[in-house]
């Protein structure tokens, strides 16, 4: 008889997922719920990915050998959030981990890092950021993983943006105070950009300006760290123009 655990765990999983389909996990995940949830056959895990959505699965192998199950009922279809793109410098690295986790949870289909004039951290560990958007994802419930980018300087970037995206960078100097008020008339697909910890260089911020996709946001008085101000950005844009209230997905 099956047994139904009071907190199903949530996997992501970088395989085809249908009625029936029989998976086999990667040492790490059949240690986590063997080792560490103690799961045994029979237990439920829900499965998803960016493409065949979620499914119910029961563990049918749970030996030393490998871990392995059956899927066996839809639960939802893979669900991409807003049009919404996040560049950001990188920085070190507990507190990249944390951009990286709260960018997943707050809804960004796509991260991108770029490197600027003053990013002190230009080498960072794909694998890892990878990792922490999959666990992310697992955790808030969402269907879907945003998809990480190899990092690229910022200019090349802009070179070959598409003007069709409305490009929003966080700039103490911008001349509307009122952020949600700076960001009226805009529509998806978008992308946030936050500078490094130095803040943008003049010859960078002017450029930004220059180009007519992009849109300014005043953040307030206080100076904020680079992290902070990600996540101050990212909530003002989800609220205004992403999936936090009427506004419907693209």
């Amino acid at each position: 008889m099956r047994r139904m655990a009071k907190t199903t765990p949530r996997l992501y999983l970088d395989a085809a997922l249908a009625a029936g389909a029989e998976l086999v996990l990667a040492r790490e995940q059949g240690h986590y719920l063997t080792t560490v949830l103690r799961m045994v056959g029979g237990d439920p895990v829900q499965v998803f990915n960016s493409t065949d959505g979620e499914w119910l699965a029961y563990i049918t192998d749970a030996s030393k050998k490998q871990v392995a199950m059956r899927c066996e009922k839809k639960i939802s279809e893979a669900k991409p959030p807003p049009d919404i793109d996040f560049l950001f410098a990188p920085i070190k690295h507990q507190r990249l981990d944390y951009v990286v986790e709260k960018a997943t949870e707050l809804g960004m289909r796509r991260l991108r890092p770029m490197i600027t004039a003053r990013t002190i951290v230009e080498r960072v560990n794909m694998d890892r950021m990878r990792a922490t958007a999959r666990e992310a994802a697992e955790q808030c419930n969402q269907v879907y993983v945003p998809e990480v980018l190899e990092p690229e300087k910022f200019s090349a970037i802009l070179q070959k943006w598409d003007a069709s995206r409305s490009l929003i960078f966080c700039d103490e100097t911008a001349t509307v105070a009122d952020p949600l008020k700076a960001l009226e008339g805009l529509e998806q697909p978008l992308a946030i950009c936050v500078g490094p910890e130095g803040g943008f260089s003049n010859e960078e911020r002017n450029h930004l300006k220059s180009l007519s996709f992009v849109r300014a946001v005043h953040l307030g008085p206080r100076i904020m760290r680079a992290d902070t101000a990600a996540m101050a950005i990212m909530a003002v844009v989800q609220a205004k123009l992403g999936d936090w209230g009427s506004h419907n997905n693209t």
